[in-house]
């Protein structure tokens, strides 16, 4: 959609936050057409580092 969206001239950036979190891969993802990981919003903000450096990448995923 991003893509889409740059391409139609309606935008000249597109930027990604929340999913970015959740998805430490995300490019890889979006270029694979991979599922996006669940951002946990409970873990957003707390102070620890919970939700921040513990999403599994596609890899990771692939060994569990």
């Amino acid at each position: 959609m991003a893509m889409e969206v740059v391409a139609s001239g309606a935008a000249d950036l597109v930027s990604f936050g929340r999913p970015f979190i959740g998805n430490p891969d995300l490019v890889r993802r979006l270029r694979e057409n991979a599922p996006l990981a669940a951002l946990d919003p409970g873990t957003l903000y707390g102070g620890g580092a919970k939700g921040y450096i513990d999403y599994p990448t596609l890899d990771e995923h692939a060994l569990a």
